[in-house]
């Protein structure tokens, strides 16, 4: 099955979502993304016992500290999926992709782009 999602969406692939640090999603809005999102597997069903639950709560930390800085928490987004709904994966990216775009582009990006 061939699914069509934005050719702006970079996966970047870890054994777990639990890996994902806060510092991650920061440094990637620090590199100019507009947006990020992590897709875990489903809440209770994490092989890892409770990475889903780890990440969903760094992801929280993340639109917390947006919020703080003057962006939109709503950059950042946590999805709970399993393996088998592909569809439904292409669907959030194009969901997301939408979402940031009506949020406008990262100002932080502008601003460095502004200052060179």
């Amino acid at each position: 099955m061939r699914l069509k999602y934005p050719s702006s969406v970079k996966i970047v692939r870890v054994p777990c979502t639990g890996k994902i640090d806060i510092l991650h999603i920061m440094r990637a809005f620090e590199k100019g993304a507009d947006g990020v999102y992590a897709v875990g597997c489903m809440e209770g069903d994490c092989h890892f016992d409770s990475g889903n639950f780890r990440a969903r709560k760094r992801v929280e930390q993340a639109q917390k500290i947006l919020h703080t800085i003057g962006l939109s928490g709503e950059r950042v987004q946590m999805y709970n999926l399993s393996s088998s709904e592909g569809p439904l994966f292409a669907q959030i990216a194009r969901e997301m992709t939408e979402k940031i775009r009506k949020l406008g582009p990262n100002p932080i990006k502008l601003a460095v782009k502004k200052a060179a």
